[in-house]
């Protein structure tokens, strides 16, 4: 399973898994990637550290 933010992997285990109102599941490999997209709105195709992330 992938991050819904950073498309890093996330391990068997571990993560968090998001249920939007309309039943869209968003999996989250942090708390930073949950924040920077439920709360602070933000794009990952706009936020350095994830563009950087997805290249490798």
């Amino acid at each position: 399973m992938k991050c819904s933010f950073c498309d890093q992997n996330i391990t068997i285990g571990t993560g968090k898994t998001y249920v939007k109102k309309d039943g869209k599941l968003l999996h989250f490999c942090s708390m930073k990637c949950e924040k920077n997209l439920l709360k602070l709105k933000r794009k990952p195709r706009e936020t350095a550290w994830v563009r950087k992330r997805r290249s490798e």
